[in-house]
């Protein structure tokens, strides 16, 4: 169904999430930390960007009609380079694009957040991380994501994270927050956004 009533960008975007990392083995929430891309986390970048390197081929202008964005953090930045290796666009770093911060509980577990904070367990599996103390309100990402969606001027190649993307994601396909904060979050993929909604592309 063609999206006519929600804030989309003018032209299509890819999204990808970064590759994995030695937090995400460990099931560290990182936010606006960072850690270092493992091997299977270059291995899924190197993916990424052949998958891309297929898609840009279909996009009129090809590579001289898309931009290649990234959030500033260092794991997308790592995964950007590598995926540009296919690629060979200039980069753009957009702070909009980065990681929810999740406050006083980035760098710890999901064991060690709920036993400091037993309250936590009333929000069950999905979203508790936008009540992280200091952290961010899943209304503040929305709004800075619309707000990079608003200068999309053509094709466009984010590289973004997991609950980034998911917000972005569910905003595309219309779905609530509870919804879209349980989407899944691969890391080996491509997902395209679009007035007609959003499509996962590779594997």
């Amino acid at each position: 169904m063609i999206l006519e009533h929600r804030t989309i960008a003018a032209h299509p975007i890819l999204l990808v999430r970064h590759g994995q990392t030695r937090w995400n083995v460990e099931a560290r929430c990182q936010g606006q930390m960072d850690s270092d891309l493992t091997e299977k986390g270059r291995a899924q970048a190197d993916q990424v960007g052949r998958i891309l390197r297929t898609l840009l081929a279909a996009i009129p202008g090809g590579r001289d009609g898309v931009r290649l964005v990234s959030s500033p953090l260092g794991r997308t930045q790592e995964t950007t380079r590598i995926i540009n290796r296919h690629l060979d666009l200039p980069v753009t770093l957009d702070a909009r694009l980065a990681e929810v911060s999740f406050g006083d509980w980035e760098g710890m577990t999901r064991p060690e957040i709920e036993a400091a904070n037993p309250w936590l367990a009333a929000h069950g599996p999905h979203g508790w991380q936008f009540h992280a103390p200091n952290g961010e309100r899943f209304d503040g990402v929305l709004e800075r994501l619309l707000s990079f969606l608003a200068v999309v001027d053509r094709p466009t190649i984010a590289i973004s994270h997991g609950m980034t993307g998911r917000v972005l994601r569910g905003h595309y396909a219309g779905q609530d927050q509870a919804t879209c904060c349980a989407l899944p979050v691969p890391q080996d993929r491509v997902f395209r956004l679009s007035r007609h909604g959003v499509e996962e592309l590779g594997g």
